[in-house]
């Protein structure tokens, strides 16, 4: 079965729109510093369900020129002259939404805070397919901040069995007897039919452009011996952008 992010997301939309009632005015800073298709991708769907749930959402070019937020995005990836760490950690952690510095991510990993949204995604298709993750075996491909590492950490919470692999590493080994796959490492097509099992499930996360083009991590054909397949563009995105909200809804509620 290929999931339709899109729909997944209207529904949390829906859900969303009842938790926004509890709340004022609230911006979200998109700190903006890239022009690639994949991150202008991300910018307007963040900016299409903001108008949904009645939040303001203000580019900036540096943290120096944010005046007035809820939320803080750093939208990566930064030029390579950029230092990411120093960068990521400048964000208050009550207003870090992606749980993306070093202060929010400690509170997710303590339970304190909701998992990053790329996590949090992963969470809710499997809950809305009635998948108990629990004892499950998980390869993580990939070991990034915004996919593998919060992926690889709230599945560990949850009681899966995981194991997390490098894009660099024997990706085949790490996949062939999982039960679910989560792509995070940002290689087109490294993931193929020949290396999984039949009925696995496949959360792809992994974006980058290619020809032009917003692709994942998974070569399509793999949907055909998947039980569950996300599709890139229009799986896992979408519903991620909307945990966005639900983390910036959250941490509000903390403060």
């Amino acid at each position: 079965m290929i999931i339709d992010g899109k729909a997944l997301a209207r529904r949390r939309i829906q859900e969303l729109r009842v938790e926004r009632t509890a709340y004022g005015p609230l911006t979200l800073a998109l700190i903006v510093s890239s022009s690639d298709a994949v991150t202008k991708s991300y910018i307007s769907i963040k900016r299409r369900i903001a108008r949904e749930l009645d939040v303001s959402v203000v580019e900036y070019a540096t943290f120096d020129e944010v005046v007035h937020a809820d939320g803080i995005i750093l939208q990566l990836p930064l030029p390579t002259s950029v230092n990411v760490d120093s960068e990521r950690n400048r964000i208050v952690d009550f207003k870090d939404v992606d749980i993306l510095g070093d202060a929010a991510y400690a509170k997710f990993f303590t339970g304190e805070y909701p998992p990053p949204p790329v996590a949090r995604a992963l969470r809710t298709i499997l809950q809305n397919y009635k998948i108990d993750v629990a004892k499950k075996t998980i390869a993580v491909v990939g070991h990034g901040r915004l996919v593998g590492l919060p992926s690889a950490e709230l599945f560990q919470q949850l009681g899966s069995q995981v194991s997390v692999v490098e894009k660099g590493g024997d990706v085949q080994a790490a996949v062939k007897d999982a039960d679910i796959i989560v792509m995070g490492a940002g290689t087109p097509g490294l993931l193929t039919p020949n290396m999984i099992k039949d009925g696995v499930i496949i959360l792809d996360a992994g974006t980058s452009e290619s020809s032009g083009r917003v692709v994942g991590d998974a070569d399509p054909a793999c949907a055909h011996k998947a039980s569950l397949f996300t599709p890139v563009p229009g799986g896992v995105g979408p519903v991620a952008v909307t945990e966005i909200f639900a983390n910036l809804f959250d941490l509000k509620s903390k403060t």
